[in-house]
């Protein structure tokens, strides 16, 4: 199917509340109009293709470097938000290519060690300068801007994917933090529908697998949830992500505004995620292995600012090379500079890759022995 069809399919099917293709407000730098794909799903297959987006299957999502093949990591978590606001979207016509594109790049500026990696990096940058900060959805749309190298079809290197003004509206203003949903209200929420989609469902996804995960580590059991949380949501993980997606898609059939949930599903959810975060996100004992990540993160900062030699392969392949033939003499210059590169390379590492750069730097590679 061309792709004037298509959209001239989403114009009859989709709702009128939806983000169709034809409307985006389009890329930072226009481009020419692929003959068979909507502007949305060009823009999931740049994702889908980016290295950034192949990295998540080594990050944390909770759980550190679990012993075990089932436990989530950042990129089946990306995967799960994307099925639960695809097929949440889909049920309200909103516009499925929208919600999956925003979905599968929320993330890709997460760091390694998930929100432990993510707050150990915030604060070296704070103790460099305290004007900087590192936040994970602003990293994910410098990821999609600018830091991204990929190849055209006819050979040219460029940086950043170019995506529509929509998916990069939804990535930047995904994350909530731990706040409860009830003190929301006000938030900077995404322009588009199906960004709002994707904002809830990033937490109904992360409440329903870290449950299990914490369940499958012995952490909790079904029985010590709240008696609310089972009462409303219901008995069974499974159940709950029921309950919670068809909330969504009965409160919302006629909404032109704002993506809700009822009253009494939002207020156990709220609750379900405060559970959570006293049980495992802050009280378990996986999560001690967080000082060891604070440990890593600040080490490896510290080497990198005093030995930014120690990050030319990096710095190769980063958008500031286009500017200079000596990106090394430029951060040496440039203090801010040099502190967001650090930013940057350290964010985009897998777990494993910064404990092996770590073990790289301390430890000397013995030398083959002549017998």
């Amino acid at each position: 199917m061309f792709r004037e069809e298509y959209e001239k399919l989403e114009k009859e099917l989709l709702s009128p509340y939806a983000k169709l293709s034809v409307n985006s407000k389009g890329r930072a730098v226009p481009e020419k109009k692929d003959p068979y794909r909507t502007n949305f799903q060009r823009d999931v297959d740049r994702i889908l293709y980016s290295k950034s987006f192949r990295r998540l299957q080594y990050k944390t999502q909770v759980f550190i470097a679990p012993m075990g093949d089932h436990y989530r990591n950042r990129l089946t978590h990306t995967l799960e938000v994307m099925t639960i606001s695809r097929s949440i979207s889909r049920a309200l016509r909103l516009n499925p290519d929208l919600t999956e594109a925003i979905a599968l790049g929320h993330d890709l500026g997460h760091s390694p060690f998930g929100h432990a990696g993510e707050a150990a990096l915030n604060m070296k940058c704070k103790e460099y300068d305290k004007t900087m900060h590192f936040y994970h959805p602003e990293q994910s749309l410098r990821v999609v801007d600018y830091l991204e190298r990929r190849i055209r079809s006819n050979g040219e290197i460029v940086f950043g994917l170019n995506l529509t003004f929509e998916v990069r509206d939804g990535i930047l203003k995904h994350s909530k933090g731990l706040a409860n949903l009830s003190d929301l209200k006000n938030a900077d929420l995404p322009q588009t529908l199906e960004g709002q989609v994707v904002r809830l469902s990033d937490r109904i996804a992360y409440l329903h697998h870290d449950t299990d995960d914490a369940i499958r580590a012995g952490i909790i059991q079904e029985k010590n949830l709240p008696q609310k949380v089972k009462t409303i949501l219901g008995e069974t993980n499974s159940k709950r992500l029921s309950t919670l997606i068809l909330n969504i898609i009965e409160e919302n059939k006629d909404s032109d505004d704002i993506i809700t949930l009822s009253k009494d599903i939002e207020s156990a959810m709220d609750e379900w995620k405060n559970f959570l975060t006293n049980k495992v996100y802050i009280g378990s004992k996986p999560k001690k292995e967080e000082k060891k990540v604070n440990r890593l993160i600040s080490f490896l900062f510290d080497y990198f600012y005093e030995n930014p030699k120690s990050m030319e392969r990096y710095l190769v392949n980063h958008p500031i090379s286009k500017d200079t033939k000596n990106p090394v003499s430029l951060i040496y210059q440039n203090e801010k500079l040099r502190l967001r590169v650090i930013c940057d390379y350290i964010s985009s590492m897998s777990d494993r890759y910064a404990i092996e750069i770590g073990k790289s730097i301390l430890f000397p590679n013995p030398m083959p022995l002549n017998n």
